[in-house]
């Protein structure tokens, strides 16, 4: 069975919009671009049949014997072998690289050309045309973005307005967000007694693994930003706590989600520290490799 890949980058709430079809789209943690495979069919003009999932449909149709001969191997070889993966808000999808759609629709309109199309798939091929317009004005637009470098800044846009999503300029009272359950799990992985935390004295090195297995993995961006906000001062701690600067609405709630999600990661792995991290490190990758494990800066006293 292939690896499950992750989504790194895209949401549901923010499909790729061609002609009158909008398809959920992901940036895989391989850099594959892949369209989710049932709204691709919709916007293919495919309705839903009563057999067979939606990889079935397509396969089935790539070997009619109208498409058949305008197909290529390798089209058909990639048609076969759908992409499964997991999309940022979890659970699993399906999905094919992006240049596929592409390539169906220049079978389907070659096979139009030919004559070889029945009258039932030609609304298929009028699905494909308006797609192939599409495409095209999609790739004027990135073509002159890249040759005014406007793309560069585009993207600094997304990524400060995602920042200004999750985090805030002023620190919001102190509240307890990383609950026990948390601080216990590590405490327990790396062999250390709770009575020092009882006391007080958790060993500041958690400090830093928070910023490598929390704040660096959450979001591109966020680790910088909030060192940013919340600098050190002279006698190099911080003023307030990192998570304070998480806005109410969107950033609170997914700290709390991850730390959640981390803290039943140590239960799954039986409190093994080394494959705790290797869990992490799979599900959660660094966003541009923001820390280096093989060094620790002095960062914030964790006092929760």
């Amino acid at each position: 069975m292939s690896k499950i890949l992750k989504a790194v980058y895209g949401t549901p709430d923010k499909p790729l919009h061609l002609g009158n079809a909008d398809i959920p789209c992901y940036v895989l943690e391989d850099d594959t671009r892949v369209l989710v495979q049932s709204a691709m069919l919709q916007a293919l003009g495919m309705a839903r049949g009563s057999g067979g999932g939606d990889g079935d449909r397509l396969v089935a149709f790539a070997n009619t014997k109208a498409l058949n001969p305008h197909v290529s191997n390798e089209l058909r070889s990639v048609i076969e072998r759908p992409i499964r993966f997991s999309p940022p808000t979890g659970g699993r999808a399906i999905g094919y690289e992006g240049t596929v759609l592409v390539d169906i629709c220049d079978a389907v309109l070659s096979a139009r050309l030919a004559g070889d199309l029945n009258p039932q798939q030609k609304h298929i091929a009028e699905a494909c045309e308006i797609l192939v317009r599409s495409f095209a004005k999609v790739g004027i637009i990135a073509l002159i973005d890249e040759a005014t470098g406007y793309q560069e800044v585009r993207g600094r846009e997304a990524l400060q307005k995602y920042l200004d999503k999750i985090l805030q300029a002023e620190a919001r009272k102190w509240t307890k967000t990383f609950s026990n359950d948390f601080f216990q799990a590590i405490f327990l992985m790396k062999g250390w007694s709770w009575d020092r935390a009882l006391q007080g004295k958790k060993p500041s090195v958690i400090g830093h693994y928070i910023n490598n297995y929390v704040y660096a993995r959450i979001g591109p961006g966020v680790l910088e930003k909030l060192r940013k906000l919340n600098p050190k001062m002279e006698d190099g701690l911080r003023a307030n706590k990192f998570h304070q600067y998480t806005t109410v609405d969107y950033g609170a709630p997914e700290l709390q989600q991850r730390l959640r999600t981390l803290t039943d990661f140590a239960k799954a792995v039986g409190y093994n520290w080394n494959n705790w991290k290797r869990m992490v490190e799979r599900a959660y990758p660094k966003f541009g490799d923001q820390l280096s494990l093989a060094y620790w800066d002095d960062d914030e006293d964790v006092k929760e």
